[in-house]
């Protein structure tokens, strides 16, 4: 039997409002969403000591190469399965299933992230921000002749309706004006780290209007920051424009 299902593997940064993506196409009506099925395996794998770690570690499979295989590569009853992921999960793991998924790069300015992801798990380094990460798969991606999507963040809150829209030229689907508001509040499909990580999308119910950071950007920060900019200017070459 040829599967036809579209899968969908969006490969974001943290804290790069890919959490509100996922409610977006949350809201398609031809779309399943699947939030972060590989974070348990990086938690295992890695022994990063983010929030709530036991909890997920708990509430998800923790071998990455069988979530691959039974879950994004497995069987589902809609045309569309959109799988959230982050860039830097990707860690002791076949990445042969990549083969089989459209590829999209969800990535923001570092110096509107680093912050952020400051107050989440402490100084973060590279491996955390994920910009070096994404550029590394997209190359992978193209050595095996795929042409993989880069979104950026600033983009999609500046112009959702035309971002949106580029976005789903470019995976083969028709663009929903659905996709442009959902309820507030948890979902169903919220994953088990959600009330740590996810209190502003739950407030949310539409792309809030870009804004830049407010308050001088913190001084530890600043290596990283250096460190970050070359991946970030690689992958807003190729970001995809209303």
């Amino acid at each position: 039997m040829i599967d036809s299902t579209n899968r969908i593997c969006l490969w974001s940064g943290p804290r790069n409002v890919s959490t509100a993506l996922m409610y977006s196409f949350s809201q398609r009506s031809d779309t399943t969403v699947v939030d972060e099925p590989l974070y348990a395996h990086f938690l295992r794998v890695s022994g990063a000591q983010h929030p709530l770690r036991e909890v997920c570690l708990a509430a998800q499979d923790c071998h990455g190469d069988r979530v691959a295989r039974e879950s994004i590569l497995g069987p589902w009853a809609s045309p569309v399965v959109f799988f959230k992921q982050m860039a830097h999960h990707l860690v002791d793991l076949n990445l042969d299933f990549m083969k089989s998924t459209r590829n999209v790069f969800l990535t923001r300015d570092p110096e509107e992230v680093l912050p952020s992801l400051l107050l989440r798990i402490g100084q973060p380094r590279m491996r955390d921000a994920g910009f070096a990460r994404q550029c590394e798969l997209i190359e992978m991606l193209e050595g095996w002749g795929q042409n993989p999507a880069v979104l950026d963040a600033r983009d999609l809150l500046t112009d959702p309706p035309g971002a949106l829209a580029a976005l789903c030229a470019y995976l083969e689907i028709p663009f929903e004006q659905a996709m442009l508001s959902w309820p507030d509040g948890p979902k169903e499909f919220d994953g088990a780290w959600a009330s740590e990580w996810y209190a502003s999308a739950h407030q949310s119910t539409e792309f809030r209007p870009y804004r830049p950071k407010p308050g001088p950007f913190p001084g530890e920060l600043r290596p990283l920051l250096e460190e970050c900019r070359p991946y970030y200017a690689r992958l807003q070459e190729r970001a995809l424009r209303a």
